[in-house]
């Protein structure tokens, strides 16, 4: 059984939902989000994001810092900016880009499923993360952030969704990056009932992006619960906000790697080592794999496939057959001596909505000495790793297009 809740949703007007919404606050640094600002006294950056209405020495962390994101959301409920729905309410939130649109349900899900596992992780956590966006929550008194999660795909959620989405959509615009948004609400009680009940017959949910988010918000249900005396679990604060997608409808980039130096090597010494594991091909264009366990790598002006050889992954192991984890064992660990990915300052991390031409610049640009394209992770082989109680690899998924901030808050005022 997976636990979904209505909810009354803070949410734009519509005529200000494209200025509103905003980037989730970790895809962007503090000095972009400042300039993003500047020009739109409405966006939702100054919520989530809040230090960029400070100067960069202001502590992210600080008091003062949390404040102004509680001052910027009672100004944007005073103002009419954003309104409150009056009735506990589902959503229906629609992103399409390139083509492709993915339509998921914006709901409450449960903090104990979460502490149990019923709705499953694939992803370590950094308790200094998790305790900023638990600071937040109860500063704000409000879950701003939206976590991203996965159901497996449903005849029963598929027929409700278009039934749904078969009306006009109370916001619709398009993004600065060509991504569409509609969303609608759902507040007939029977369709309301007809969701709840789909929902109850999934064994599991998964988070796809949020991990801190969710790991937050289960924080601050402990927190709450320990200073509440009265406690039932069934206050707001036992819940978290969640948007949830099927799985057949996700779309995930690669998620690309540069390297600083080639470890003591010259190129021709390097291309020698890879021939223990990879069958090394030089190409006359850029590498985008177009399988499992191809690698495309850059180097000293040319292009390679790399072809990971038999025996050098275990296919059958649901995290280590990943590519980026047969890419670190077999290259990046003993070859250029890369002993802790999510560490070494040698290495670092491009998302595939760069593309490889980004990779191509940040080599001949000479601060990278080599770049890696990679295939991208399927939803599949993300539900397996979390089926099996295992962590993908460290930067192995980029999953486009982002939710938007600021289309949904849930607020933790009954």
């Amino acid at each position: 059984m997976s636990v979904i809740r209505p909810f009354k949703g803070l949410r734009p007007h519509p005529q200000y939902a494209k200025d509103v919404a905003a980037p989730p606050y970790d895809v962007l640094s503090s000095d972009e989000a400042r300039e993003l600002v500047k020009s739109n006294p409405y966006s939702f950056l100054r919520v989530n994001k809040p230090e960029v209405d400070f100067p960069p020495d202001v502590s992210m962390y600080s008091d003062e810092v949390y404040q102004r994101a509680k001052e910027n959301l009672n100004r944007l409920i005073e103002q009419s900016i954003m309104i409150r729905d009056e009735q506990p309410s589902f959503y229906l939130y629609r992103l399409t880009w390139q083509g492709k649109s993915q339509t998921g349900l914006v709901a409450l899900t449960s903090c104990e499923e979460y502490n149990t596992g019923k709705i499953k992780k694939h992803e370590h956590t950094r308790p200094e993360k998790v305790s900023d966006r638990a600071d937040h929550i109860q500063k704000v008194q409000a879950q701003v952030g939206p976590v991203f999660s996965i159901f497996r795909q449903d005849t029963n959620a598929t027929a409700l969704f278009t039934t749904i989405t078969s009306a006009k959509p109370e916001y619709d615009f398009i993004d600065e990056g060509d991504v569409r948004h509609e969303l609608w609400v759902v507040s007939d009680n029977q369709v309301i009932d007809n969701l709840i009940a789909v929902f109850a017959s999934f064994d599991a949910l998964y988070i796809a992006d949020g991990h801190h988010r969710s790991a937050a918000a289960a924080e601050v249900a402990r927190r709450m619960k320990g200073q509440n005396p009265n406690h039932t679990g069934q206050e707001l604060y036992n819940y978290f906000l969640n948007v949830i997608f099927p799985d057949n409808e996700l779309r995930i980039l690669p998620y690309n790697r540069v390297v600083t130096d080639l470890n003591n090597m010259t190129v021709d010494e390097f291309l020698t080592k890879l021939e223990t594991s990879f069958t090394v091909k030089k190409e006359s264009a850029p590498v985008e794999p177009q399988h499992q366990y191809d690698f495309g790598m850059y180097v000293d002006g040319s292009w390679y496939t790399l072809t990971a050889k038999a025996g050098t992954f275990n296919s059958t192991d649901p995290a280590d057959s990943i590519d980026s984890a047969v890419l670190t064992a077999n290259l990046l660990q003993p070859i250029l001596g890369i002993e802790n990915i999510r560490t070494d300052k040698r290495i670092d991390f491009v998302g595939g909505i760069r593309g490889v031409q980004e990779l191509m610049k940040l080599v001949d640009s000479g601060n990278y000495a080599v770049a890696f394209s990679l295939y991208p992770v399927t939803v599949a082989q993300l539900l397996a790793v979390a089926d099996a109680g295992e962590v993908m690899p460290p930067k192995s998924t980029w999953f486009e297009p982002k939710l938007r901030s600021g289309m949904v808050v849930n607020l933790l005022d009954e």
